[in-house]
């Protein structure tokens, strides 16, 4: 029987963002932005739907003057991953 995917990151961005934060852990702001090709606003609306999940944790602070938004993926986040990786390769039949 095939696993439901988990809505959350069955979406395309965040699934891009849960991807790079399982690569590196943590990620500013802008990093994610670039990698993802993302707009700031659309990035920032997706961010806050995987920190309510607990999927990751975002932190806001400065870098010399500047603000910084830094992103890290939690415990929760990647097994949420992980069994998204999992369940999804059960469609594949992999």
């Amino acid at each position: 029987m095939l696993k439901k995917l988990d809505p959350l990151l069955h979406s395309e961005l965040r699934l891009a963002i849960m991807s790079l934060l399982i690569s590196v852990n943590r990620a500013d702001f802008k990093y994610l932005k670039e990698e993802t090709e993302s707009t700031a606003g659309n990035l920032s609306v997706q961010l806050t739907k995987l920190e309510e999940a607990g999927y990751i944790i975002v932190k806001k602070g400065f870098k010399g003057k500047m603000p910084q938004t830094v992103c890290s993926i939690t415990k929760k986040g990647t097994e949420a991953f992980e069994k998204y990786v999992n369940d999804l390769k059960g469609y594949l039949n992999l």
